[in-house]
This record gives structure tokens, sequence and C-alpha cells, in this order.
């Protein structure tokens, strides 16, 4: 198993677009020749986008792009930006008199981060197709869907972090895998590397960290939303041959790539959602790819967190811990 660029896994294109001062963005994986998609929705508060779909006893053979985003439900605009632009270069399933265009999205709150009045729309998803097509270097940290990420916010935004969207790429021989993911969740950060948390709830002195599973046991009583919106959202991109149940079942198994990085994972205030595209030119076992899949999505999620940047009153890892 070794490292990869994102870029080295043929068959994809990824791009990325963002309003920096409002702090919002989108980011978008496209797949011109389509590719066999699952999703797992694992998260208690997710919004998505033509998901129903992607269930293996449902007509949907193949997808041709998927679009993260924030902007909580508003984002979902951006999809519509990102299915004009791939009508207009006949990237999709041909009907005859034009091409539909197969996207899936998901997306995360951010609306507290910067500017809430703008959001990512259908301009915004057509420019991260356009930076898509001009093989734009991959970005981690404050970029596309991660822009305005935050994590760490049990004890309210005054003593949370700021997230990000990352990606890890691995290969073993033949057979290739790469995440992108962007990290806005409830809870922290741990890198088990490093062995100690990198980012979450700071504590109030503002030296070290207080524990989201602690906030959240001591507030046990408080049925409120205490956690201001949040979610962790990724697509994993494979050469592998998967048919769509197996793809389903990938995006499953590499929500444990979040389990063990994230504390606590997948709550109610979370939406995580994984997608898996699949290009189907390696044959493999699903347990193969998913040891690949659980151990890019841990590293992706350590790289948004560690690439982020500060922004207004979120400091990031990097920053916090000097």
């Amino acid at each position: 198993m070794e490292k990869i660029t994102i870029g080295e896994i043929h068959g994809f294109r990824i791009g990325q677009a963002q309003n920096i001062e409002a702090a919002t963005g989108c980011t978008v994986i496209i797949c011109e020749k389509g590719a066999v998609c699952g999703v797992d929705v694992r998260g208690g508060s997710p919004v998505t986008r033509d998901t129903d779909a992607l269930n293996p006893v449902n007509n949907r053979e193949k997808v041709h792009a998927i679009v993260l985003s924030g902007g909580s439900s508003f984002g979902l605009d951006a999809a519509s930006g990102v299915m004009k632009y791939l009508e207009e270069n006949s990237i999709g399933r041909d009907v005859g008199v034009t091409v539909i265009p197969n996207v899936s999205s998901a997306i995360l709150f951010d609306l507290k981060c910067g500017d809430y009045r703008i959001r990512p729309d259908a301009s915004m998803g057509y420019e991260a197709c356009v930076e898509a097509y001009k093989n734009t270097p991959w970005k981690s940290g404050n970029y596309g869907a991660g822009t305005g990420a935050t994590l760490g916010t049990t004890l309210g935004i005054e003593r949370a972090m700021k997230g990000g969207i990352g990606s890890c790429a691995l290969h073993h021989d033949n057979l290739m895998i790469g995440v992108v993911i962007a990290v806005n969740c409830v809870g922290d950060i741990y890198d088990y590397e490093a062995g100690q948390i990198i980012a979450g709830i700071r504590s109030d002195n503002g030296k070290g960290f207080y524990s989201s599973e602690k906030a959240i046991l001591e507030r046990y009583k408080i049925r409120a939303d205490l956690f201001s919106g949040n979610t962790v959202i990724g697509t994993i991109i494979t050469n592998a041959n998967l048919s769509k149940s197996q793809a389903t079942k990938l995006a499953a198994v590499a929500q444990n790539g979040i389990a063990r990085v994230v504390r606590p994972a997948h709550t109610m205030y979370d939406g995580d959602t994984i997608f898996a595209l699949c290009t189907g030119e390696i044959d493999s076992t699903i347990d193969a790819v998913g040891i690949l899949a659980c151990k890019a999505v841990e590293a992706a999620i350590l790289d948004a967190v560690k690439s982020a940047n500060s922004f207004g009153n979120y400091p990031s890892s990097k920053d916090y811990l000097a």
C-alpha cells in the first residue's frame, strides 16, 4: 500500500470553487464515462440530492458527477450548474433530444462561519466544473466544500475550530482508491499517528481541548440543537470493478474511517454521507477495496484538518497547536 496523488486515478476530474470572504464553496468529482455508484448515509441530519436512485434495487446504472457543497440545503443549487456544464459538453445519459447527466449531491452546514447570505449556487457549481477541466492542482484546507467547514461545536461556535476539505489516494499493485472529504463534524479529530486530539472543542482557557463526548454526556437531558449544524461528506473514487450493491457496501465500510478519527462520529446532528464511484477497470474483492478505503478516509480527514487555515474566530489546528 503506497500513497499516490488524487489526480493519478484515471477517469475522474475534480474541481473546486469557493468564495473565501463568505466562507463557502463546492467541490465536484466528474466521471465523463459514468461510474457505478453507491452511497451510505450514516448521520442523523443529512441533506442529499438524487440518492434514492443509487439504491441497488433501482435502475440507475451510472453516475457522471458527485457534488459536495456548503450552504446547507441552499447549497443543493450547485448541482444545477454541474448539470448545465455536463449537458453542454454532452456528458450524460443519451435520451435522443439531449443528454441527462446523473448528478448526486450532499451538503454541509457552514452558514455561521462566514456570510450566510452567500451560498453555493448554479454558477458556483458551473465554475467548479470549469476548474476541473483546467486540471487545476488539488488544494486541501479552506477550499471547495471545506471553505466554511468547522468542527467541535457542542459548546458553541466560541470554542469551535476550523475544518476543511482533504484528500488521500492509495494503491496496492494496480488497485487504486482515492477519497475527497469535507470535515465539518460535531466531534473532535483524533490523530492516530500522533496519539492525540488535534482539533475539537477548545478548553475555556484556550489551552488544549475539552472532550466533545464529555460535553454531550454532560448535556444528556437537553434536547435542543446544541451543535450549530455539521456533517462529514465525501466521495471515494476507485478503478475497482464493483457492482452497484458492492459499491453501496464500499461506501458503508468506508464510514469506519470516519469513526476511527472523529469522536463522536455519526451523531444525530451530523449528516455524514459517503459516495463510492467505481470505473470497473480492475477486478478486486470488496474487502480489499474496503481496507484501502478506510485508510484513505482516515488520512483524508487528517489532511483536511491539518491543511485548514484559521478564519475569523475559528482557529485552525496548526495555529492552535503552534
